[in-house]
């Protein structure tokens, strides 16, 4: 085995392979991407005058896989810097150059003679101790080394990735008999640390964990749709959020994956496990196969369980297949009680038991497909995974459930839902009753150093294993209490004189929004770590870093014309921002996910930034009508302006692409998006490993402190003032003229441009940081009584959409 893994190699550029390929390089590692010669000339190449022996012919297919990297949407690609990371090849032209390479990865077509060919001229090109693996999602090992020697047999697992690749964090690994553990210890560090993924270990059997579990679950769904006469929207209603599982639930996710893509696995199951005692909710129903035989294979043919078609007045209308009829039909919204009621329910587990709890149709239907999901998830222990652990986590980082089925079972309460299960005839298997009457009331327990989990081998709970640089917020509160804290936020002691200021609104807990409780947590949080730390992180562990301002209390307050409480409020988020800034201790935060409007200032007002790579930031207040007012103009200013020494009219090119950024409210679509639109600086760090986000952000403020850490001076800013604004204007002016621009656009730009040429100023007089931030005050008051603003404020809270007026 390879010591360290610098270079790897794709077999196949389907869209497994490019994806891979693509993720390889959004990590920085050089790739190979391999897949077969043409067996022809196409017409556009013969025009072209292309060869047989041409490159460009030969390898046609991978730079078809990655010119289509260039384009994909979503973006699989951090950043289109990363492309050249790989390099296109073919399987007759440069095997050879496996030789180079210290981990090949298959990811061929779903054919076991293929995959054995291939191996087989692979074991001829790889140097000894190279690491081979396949992408397959159901094959078994035995079978694909068929026919190879005990060292490739040693040095071979599978590596069974999820797609999208970049966004899914599940990578499943599956060793054989003869693997050498080391290599499976190997690829399992390098996954996690340098591709940021989620690693469960499977066995060797069909379709591993995830999918084992997640193909049950949706043939029960379709099964119990069809006899208990629901409609598919209705289904998808009920087993989406309200059970905490994807937005896409049950049949948008099989239209998603593919209708012969999702039989295909069912049949790896009939195929593979003739023992499965739910063999019969494998049995495809005849709908399913009439769908595959006629094309409908969801979303990639355009039609599935469901259907996008366009009005005549050109707008899209989502249909919906009537089995009865045979035809798509309108979708129908579902009025179930229960689903209403959890729509308003904070988490995953309220919200699960409301609906299991519920004696609506939408009740009947989720009991019928949990206590099933449930019974079939329990027998699957020991055969498909080990823990309890590593099943919950396929489907919450394979399937995007909330809570894997025994924290779901959990939630429920083990021995109560055991017992309804048994009267429903799910069986429940023995050593969930074991578990039961020995004492032990659930599958996971918060043990006094972190959470644990039952093992039925062990008979006792176990800590949930992870790396010693995952630090979890949840369990160093529970080993030292917050230092201090209130409803919007805690300051927690991470150890090695490092605090942490933590964010957790009360009343949206997935998008934490700033409101008046987060900002005076901010006030009081840097200054107990200024007297009583060496250093201070800005992070936390809920879904989205934070959203922006709470719309709603500024909307109240707007209404109300409380004018003095909104500039108050204003002025204590712009001392809490400044306030990170000045610190006599290093400040770094840790923007993830979402980080909208205020929470972008937060985010640029550290002295560093450790941003995840799925970091989605942009100061977008302009879309409700507003400009941003914690900062975000200056920390803007600093950043284009960084080692700008020019006369001040040569500043408005790095002037104008602040401008674009603030005025047309530029979102990144990762943490390197966010370098390039300069939320980011060259400096700051990008962490593609979640979990390890806090550990690196600590190390970073200790390093900072280490170095003799010193607050950054104030800065005065050289700019151009009214002559610098009336260019700006006429950018407007002709924005409007060409429609790109409504009239209130046009107010709001002028403002994000009055500030950002520093107002009523000359060449000879610097503006000062007060300054900005007085600017930005005033804007952002005058805009709040506009009834634009509020209209467009109002919109966004009713829809989630920008309003143009």
């Amino acid at each position: 085995m390879r010591e360290r893994i610098e270079r790897v190699a794709v077999l196949g550029s389907g869209v497994m392979g490019a994806g891979i390929a693509a993720h390889l390089a959004n990590a920085g590692v050089p790739c190979l991407l391999l897949d077969m010669v043409p067996k022809e000339l196409s017409e556009e190449e013969k025009k072209a005058g292309l060869a047989t022996r041409d490159p460009r012919f030969r390898n046609r297919l991978a730079n078809r896989a990655l010119e289509g990297l260039a384009r994909a949407k979503p973006p699989l690609l951090y950043h289109p810097k990363f492309l050249p990371l790989a390099t296109p090849g073919n399987f007759e032209d440069d095997l050879p150059k496996l030789a180079e390479c210290d981990w090949v990865i298959e990811a061929v077509v779903e054919r076991l003679d293929a995959k054995r060919a291939l191996f087989e001229k692979v074991e001829a090109a790889v140097r000894p101790g190279t690491v081979v693996s396949s992408n397959t999602s159901g094959l078994s090992i035995a079978a694909m080394v068929q026919g190879r020697s005990d060292a490739f047999r040693r040095n071979f697992l599978v590596t069974h990735f999820f797609n999208p690749v970049r966004y899914m964090y599940l990578l499943e690994l599956v060793a054989g008999e003869e693997t050498n553990p080391a290599v499976v210890e190997e690829i399992a560090r390098f996954g996690t640390f340098r591709l940021g993924k989620g690693i469960v270990h499977g066995k060797d059997t069909p379709n591993f964990v995830a999918n084992r579990i997640g193909v049950y679950g949706l043939m029960a769904t379709l099964h119990a749709a069809l006899a208990m006469g629901y409609r598919f929207d209705e289904a998808d209603a009920i087993t989406g959020p309200a059970l905490g599982r994807a937005s896409s639930a049950s049949f948008g996710t099989a239209d998603l994956v593919g209708l012969d893509t999702f039989l295909h696995a069912v049949r790896t199951i009939l195929d593979g496990c003739p023992q499965d005692e739910a063999l019969d909710t494998f049995r495809p129903p005849a709908l399913l196969e009439r769908m595959v035989a006629r094309g409908a294979l969801g979303r990639k043919s355009g039609a599935g369980f469901f259907k996008m078609e366009k009005t005549p007045d050109g707008k899209r209308r989502l249909l919906v297949l009537d089995p009865a009829l045979g035809d798509y039909v309108p979708e129908q919204r579902s009025d179930f009680p229960s689903l209403k009621a959890a729509s308003k329910l904070p988490g995953a587990d309220a919200r699960i038991c409301a609906v299991v709890g519920a004696e609506d149709r939408a009740g009947a239907f989720a009991r019928r497909i949990l206590h099933g999901t449930l019974s079939y998830a329990a027998h699957r222990l020991g055969e498909i995974a080990d823990t309890v652990v590593a099943v919950d986590a396929a489907l919450r980082w394979g399937f995007n459930w909330e809570l894997g089925p025994f924290e779901t079972w959990d939630a429920l309460g083990v021995e109560e839902t055991a017992h309804r299960m048994e009267e429903s005839g799910a069986n429940v298997p023995g050593w969930v009753w074991e578990m039961v009457h020995s004492g032990f009331p659930s599958f996971y327990r918060d043990g006094e150093a972190g959470r644990e989990f039952y093992s039925p081998r062990d008979k006792a709970y176990l800590p949930v294993p992870r790396p010693e640089s995952f630090l979890v917020l949840k369990d160093l509160k529970r080993q030292r209490p917050p230092i201090l804290g209130n409803a919007g936020g805690s300051l927690v002691d991470l150890g090695d004189g490092v605090a942490c200021l933590e964010f957790h609104s009360a009343s949206q807990p997935r998008l934490n929004p700033i409101d008046g409780q987060v900002v005076e947590v901010m006030a009081l949080g840097l200054a107990r770590a200024e007297k009583d730390f060496r250093g201070l992180a800005v992070h936390h562990q809920a879904e989205q870093f934070c959203a922006g301002a709470d719309l709603a209390m500024l909307l109240e307050a707007a209404k109300e014309k409380q004018w003095d409480a909104i500039a108050a409020l204003v002025r204590r988020f712009q001392a809490g921002t400044m306030g990170m800034r000045r610190a006599k201790i290093p400040v770094v935060t840790a923007p993830f996910g979402f980080t909208f409007g205020g929470g972008a200032e937060v985010a640029m007002a550290g002295d560093a930034l450790c941003a995840q790579a799925e970091l989605y930031m942009g100061l977008v207040e302009v879309g409700v009508g507003l400009v941003p007012a914690g900062g975000g103009h200056l920390f803007m200013l600093d950043r284009v302006l960084e080692g700008i020494d020019a006369p001040v009219l040569s500043n408005l090119p790095f002037l104008q692409r602040a401008f674009e950024t603030i005025a047309m409210a530029k979102v990144s679509g990762s943490a390197e998006e966010a370098r390039s639109l300069k939320y980011l600086r060259p400096w700051d760090h990008v962490e593609i490993q979640r979990g390890r986000q806090l550990h690196a952000a600590k190390r970073m403020a200790l390093a900072l402190a280490e170095r003799g850490y010193h607050p950054p001076l104030p800065r005065t800013y050289a700019l151009p003032g009214r002559d610098g604004l009336a260019t700006f204007q006429m950018l407007l002016h002709n924005m409007r003229l060409t429609h790109w621009a409504s009239d209130h656009d046009v107010t709001v730009g002028t403002h994000v441009a009055n500030i950002l040429c520093g107002g009523d100023t000359t060449v000879a007089s610097p503006v000062t940081e007060e300054r900005v931030l007085e600017l930005e005050h005033e804007a952002f008051l005058s805009l709040c009584g506009e009834e634009k603003t509020v209209a467009r404020i109002q919109h966004m809270l009713e829809t989630g959409k920008p309003l143009r007026n």
